[in-house]
């Protein structure tokens, strides 16, 4: 008898065979196939070919960037900075009891108490 195992059967001793996902029943290739492809394609791609495309995207009036477009949150004035702070855990719980901008609120706190307001 040997080891080796037999795929798993269904009465009658037929093999089930596995649906594909939806996305790929009807030629619609997976998007890691895509990946697969596109990652192929450029290591394909020789320098020259590569700067030619450059060259072209440059040149394309409609492929230039926004530089108008901003993305993030716009800098502050008074950037804030970064510490490590221990508190006692009733105080931050309180302040995060009060829900969404509780950093803000405990800021606001400490500019009254410091007299900076």
């Amino acid at each position: 008898m040997s080891n080796t195992s037999k795929p798993a059967t269904k009465s009658g001793g037929h093999v089930r065979a596995k649906r594909a996902p939806s996305s790929m029943r009807f030629g619609e290739p997976s998007k890691a196939a895509l990946l697969r492809r596109a990652k192929a394609a450029l290591d394909e791609m020789t320098v020259e070919e590569d700067a030619a495309i450059t060259a072209a995207a440059r040149t394309d009036p409609d492929a230039q960037p926004n530089l108008a477009a901003k993305r993030g949150r716009p800098r502050s004035e008074q950037p804030k900075v970064a510490i490590l702070l221990r508190l006692d855990p009733d105080i931050v719980e309180s302040f995060k009891k009060s829900g969404s901008g509780w950093q803000t609120r405990m800021n606001a706190a400490l500019r009254k108490a410091a007299d900076l307001d």
